[in-house]
């Protein structure tokens, strides 16, 4: 299975390239790749009063693209702007679960969005974490209990930062039974 990677607005190649080479190791048996297209960031989906887009639109995008690229099972939509969702603050991003469409915000996910130092390191493992999470969510896994699951939901980056980003054994299992019905 192919899983593509489609950009919205400027987003880092160096954190792309990371996070692409870490979903093809979290993700055995398939192969990530980038979507041609850069799409810009969808004015329609911005909130002016919160000052953020909304999560759900642009995963709509996310979902057509998937839709009609049949070479690809899954799509991950990557941007760099603030997310919401009606019912929350912010998210650090959103899927269909199960679905093909997934979708991560890299905003809240840099060190200096919380008043600390650059970390590029940091910044990749949360990017992977927050991609491997909401693909997880794409093959029907829900949240996990277990706080150190990539499957437990982030309510702050202290719950991303705790996690890792491996699927528990639980989780795992779940995952490999769902691949080999699809």
């Amino acid at each position: 299975m192919r899983i593509g990677i489609l950009r919205f607005g400027q987003v880092d190649s160096r954190i792309l390239d990371r996070v692409k080479e870490n979903l093809n190791m979290a993700f055995s048996e398939t192969e990530c790749i980038f979507v041609d297209d850069v799409l810009p960031l969808p004015k329609e989906a911005f909130n002016n009063e919160r000052q953020q887009y909304n999560s759900s639109s642009i995963l709509d995008i996310v979902e057509n693209r998937a839709d009609e690229d049949e070479s690809l099972g899954r799509v991950l939509g990557i941007i760099d702007a603030d997310l919401y969702v009606s019912s929350l603050n912010f998210v650090f991003g959103e899927a269909r679960c199960p679905g093909k469409a997934a979708l991560i915000s890299l905003w809240r996910l840099k060190p200096e969005f919380h008043e600390k130092p650059s970390n590029m390191e940091l910044f990749v493992e949360r990017v992977t974490k927050e991609a491997v999470h909401e693909l997880g969510h794409t093959f029907g896994l829900r949240h996990c209990p277990d706080p150190f699951c990539v499957m437990y939901f982030s309510n702050s980056i202290f719950d991303t930062d705790r996690k890792q980003s491996l699927f528990c054994g639980k989780c795992q299992m779940k995952l490999a039974k769902t691949s080999v019905e699809q």
